[in-house]
């Protein structure tokens, strides 16, 4: 695995949020459970991303791992 994100998809993953939980955004680009983490990214240098809900609504996870507001998509997939 090199330094620089697999892009998993160049579309942002829609995803409901449940207040108070916790989440694990894949970074690498190589789980299998996307947008999220399932240890893929082990042996590399990447983690994967925490964050909890603040609160239960629907946002709209990057799915080309290029955004610069990580774990949320920015719209940088339209430039790939």
């Amino acid at each position: 695995m090199t330094d620089i994100p697999h892009i998993a998809q160049k579309t942002p993953c829609p995803v409901d949020l449940e207040a108070g939980k916790t989440y694990f955004w894949c970074a690498c680009g190589q789980s299998k459970a996307q947008p999220f983490c399932d240890g893929s990214h082990k042996g590399s240098a990447f983690v994967p991303t925490r964050f909890i809900a603040e609160e239960s609504r629907t946002v709209w996870l990057c799915g080309c791992k290029q955004s610069a507001k990580q774990p949320f998509c920015d719209g940088s997939h339209k430039g790939l």
